[in-house]
C-alpha cells in the first residue's frame, strides 16, 4: 500500500510542489507537538494524533474491571520471570509522529532495561492492549492499528468488553502490517506471542473468581 502510494506520487507532475506542501504542514504540525508536550500535566489524559490533541473522557466500569484484570496477571507474570516492563494508561508511546497512551503495553527485558526513572516519552511497545469504547473503536481499529504495526509493534490485543472478546494480531514484519491470529471468546484460551508463557483463559480478563485461579496458574509454573 505505501509502495503503491509513492509509485502515484512519483508519477503525479506536481510532486515537488505536493511534498513542499506537505513538508510545510508537518512543520507547522511539530510545532503543535511541542506546544502539546508544554501543556502536558500528569493529571491529563491526552494523546497528540495527525496534528490533533485527543482527550480522554472517564471509561465504564467494565473498562476498568477488564483493564485492572489483565493488569493484574501481565504484571505480576512479568515481574516474577523478569521477562519485562508493564505499563497502563498514563504511559506515552512517541512515534514517529503520534503520541498515544495505550490502556496496557510490555516491553521485552531488553527494550525495558534501556528504560529511564525520568522519561515522559516511551518507544514502541512490543505488546499493545487497548480496550474498546464507543469514543475509541474506531481510532484504536485505524489509525492506531496502522501506526503502531508500522512502528514495529510485534503485537496487538483489542479487548471489547461489552461483547466479552479479545482480537489479537501479529506482524507481518515483511509488510509491516498486522495479521489476524484469532478472536477469542469466553470460554476460550488466549496466549501472548510476545510474553513466553502468558496463557490465559479470556473469562480471567472479565470475571474475578477466574482472574484469581488464572493468577494462582501462571504464578506457579
Amino acid at each position: 500500500m505505501r509502495a503503491s502510494f509513492v509509485a502515484d506520487l512519483l508519477d503525479a507532475p506536481d510532486a515537488q510542489l505536493i511534498l513542499n506542501q506537505v513538508q510545510q504542514e508537518l512543520n507547522e504540525e511539530k510545532k503543535r507537538r511541542h506546544d502539546f508536550y508544554e501543556w502536558l500535566t500528569d493529571d491529563i489524559k491526552a494523546e497528540f494524533i495527525n496534528g490533533q490533541v485527543i482527550m480522554h473522557s472517564p471509561v465504564k466500569r467494565k473498562h476498568l474491571v477488564a483493564s485492572k484484570l489483565l493488569v493484574n496477571l501481565l504484571l505480576n507474570y512479568a515481574n516474577k520471570y523478569d521477562f519485562g516492563e508493564v505499563d497502563t494508561e498514563k504511559a506515552m508511546v512517541s512515534l514517529t509522529r503520534n503520541d498515544y497512551e495505550p490502556d496496557i503495553c510490555f516491553w521485552r527485558k531488553e527494550v525495558a532495561n534501556t528504560l529511564d526513572d525520568e522519561m515522559m516519552q516511551h518507544p514502541a511497545p512490543d505488546l499493545v492492549i487497548e480496550i474498546l469504547s464507543k469514543s475509541t473503536a474506531k481510532r484504536d481499529r485505524g489509525i492506531k492499528f496502522e501506526d503502531y504495526a508500522a512502528h514495529g509493534v510485534r503485537e496487538y490485543w483489542l479487548i471489547d468488553p461489552t461483547r466479552q472478546t479479545i482480537e489479537q494480531y501479529g506482524l507481518d514484519t515483511d509488510f509491516m502490517a498486522f495479521d489476524a491470529l484469532g478472536n477469542f471468546h469466553l470460554d476460550d484460551t488466549i496466549e501472548a506471542r510476545t510474553v513466553t508463557g502468558f496463557r490465559v483463559p479470556v473469562r480471567a480478563v472479565f470475571e474475578r473468581e477466574a482472574n484469581n485461579a488464572a493468577m494462582t496458574a501462571l504464578l506457579s509454573r
